[in-house]
């Protein structure tokens, strides 16, 4: 339970105002309350507070997405699709990497800070008004931002929503959405254990919880465990699910197919934009024809590959044109190279090195070799040995660790000091897990070097905002070495993968391009 703040800043209704009011709101709910529905239970109420009822959010005509990995690019993608064809889009998603305004969009950029500070108070003070017949009960952070998501696009009348579920599916409180026009599960991985389950199949039945009675859904080719509880769980629920075909097919019939966002792994999350947004596109047609939603729905048997389509001009545009800031996203910055992935799991950790080893083999043939940085944290429960140790065969140099604040603040308080002690902490233990990968390698004549840096040379740092110094300084240091090796690397230029946490590539972004938080 979250009780309100004091009236003198609840009247501050600036945006400043809002965004103080929000963070107060960040608490979680406990792992033994969450998978029993408390969120959603409580959802039911705040959103009748701000006096929206449930059918109403029939009229957003949304598209409800789930998964472990790609969620958030598939929804992009499906997003940018459906922009292209003339649609006004309202896109919900989490967590932002600058700035809160990232997660509520229409027609992909982030509210401005106008909007955002007009329907924030309306839907807070509606809660704060209401919350004293209701034991002084208020929302979550997520809750409100879910909240207001639903006023602002009833408000500015979009066309149609994109939700991105905040995590797993049947108990989060975007599933307040009764009658989405189609759902999508993206591919599944083992994250968020604590609140889900620790395997596939547990994990597979809480994202099923998005399915609803005769809304078609679509995911990509899963493991066979998951796979056959989405199909149990969407023939209890009376859904129609199909699996999406591989992006190939569509290249068949069109021609290679050229993607906004980099590598290979947006394959499997571009079908499935597709046919998220050819699903939604036949929906609308039958429902601008009077028709029952229902006919656009073609037969449907436990398993089935969804129809192929030729997709249109429209569709190819958008798939091109598509943007999602820190996934496999390439920066340059002067003279050194940024690559910015939010993998967080053992699963979109390999794929994130399989990105970035192709990157490095390409800029090697183009430039000749450079030197190779890893910028790297990790937050929650989740086994940072496990993820270190998938990234040690791209061979860094240089192992940089560090928490995801973006600056030390001057004359921390002592309860300041303490948390930040706890987060370096956890960087000193990754720094020690990383020496002990590195000295356990098998050294030969090649790598020999190579592999002896990466045990030497690892760093901590207190804050994002010092590692990236220390960054810029090495580069110059280079520059003006007389050792061969340094001037051979140095002719490469110097690259740097971010990875591990999005909220460490929300950080670095904040500082590489200011402007993203204005």
């Amino acid at each position: 339970m979250v009780l309100g703040l004091p009236a003198v800043l609840n009247r501050t209704k600036t945006f400043q105002g809002a965004v103080c009011v929000l963070n107060s709101l960040q608490s979680k709910p406990s792992v033994s309350e969450w998978p029993h529905g408390r969120q959603l239970q409580d959802m039911q109420g705040y959103l009748q507070r701000t006096g929206i009822a449930v059918d109403e959010l029939d009229k957003l005509n949304i598209i409800h997405v789930t998964g472990t990995k790609g969620k958030g690019s598939t929804c992009a993608f499906t997003e940018r699709v459906l922009r292209s064809y003339g649609f006004k889009t309202g896109f919900f998603s989490s967590p932002h990497l600058v700035h809160v305004r990232e997660r509520i969009r229409i027609n992909g950029r982030p509210i401005s800070q106008q909007l955002f500070t007009k329907y924030f108070w309306e839907t807070y003070e509606q809660l704060e008004d209401t919350k004293d017949v209701h034991c002084g009960s208020m929302p979550f952070y997520f809750q409100l931002l879910s909240l207001m998501a639903f006023h602002v696009f009833l408000q500015e009348r979009v066309d149609l929503a994109v939700f991105e579920v905040g995590i797993g599916g049947q108990y989060d409180c975007t599933n307040i959405i009764r009658k989405p026009w189609v759902c999508g599960i993206s591919s599944l991985g083992l994250d968020h254990c604590s609140l889900l389950g620790d395997t596939l199949e547990k994990i597979a039945w809480q994202k099923a919880g998005i399915f609803k009675p005769g809304v078609p859904a679509f995911t990509v080719r899963q493991k066979p465990g998951p796979m056959r509880v989405l199909q149990s769980r969407a023939e209890e629920t009376r859904c129609p699910l199909w699996i999406c075909p591989e992006l190939d097919h569509y290249e068949a019939l069109v021609g290679p197919m050229r993607l906004g966002l980099a590598g290979k792994h947006q394959r499997v999350n571009a079908s499935l934009a597709l046919q998220l947004s050819h699903s939604w596109l036949q929906r609308r047609a039958a429902w601008e024809r009077g028709d029952d939603l229902s006919s656009a729905l073609p037969p449907c048997r436990p398993g089935s590959q969804a129809d192929m389509f030729q997709p249109s001009s429209a569709m190819l545009q958008g798939l091109q044109e598509t943007e999602w800031l820190g996934r496999s996203q390439k920066l340059q910055c002067g003279s050194v190279t940024f690559y910015l992935d939010g993998a967080h799991t053992t699963d979109s950790i390999q794929t994130c090195v399989s990105w970035f080893r192709e990157e490095m083999l390409n800029r090697d043939q183009e430039k000749g070799s450079g030197v190779r940085i890893l910028l790297f944290n990790t937050t929650g429960d989740r086994d940072s040995a496990a993820l270190l140790r998938l990234l040690q065969p791209c061979h860094f140099h240089y192992a940089l660790f560090c928490p995801n604040i973006s600056e030390t603040p001057a004359g921390s308080s002592a309860h300041h000091s303490s948390s930040e002690c706890v987060h370096t902490a956890r960087c000193r233990e990754n720094q020690r897990t990383w020496q002990s990968l590195s000295t356990t390698q098998t050294l030969n004549q090649q790598h020999r070097h190579l592999v002896a840096s990466s045990v030497s040379c690892s760093l901590v740092f207190p804050c994002i905002h010092s590692a990236l110094q220390w960054i810029r300084q090495r580069k110059q240091l280079i520059s003006h070495s007389t050792e061969p090796l340094d001037r051979e690397r140095e002719g490469g230029q110097v690259s740097v993968l971010v990875t591990g946490s999005l909220y460490l590539v929300g950080g670095v972004l904040r500082h590489l391009e200011p402007a993203l938080d204005s």
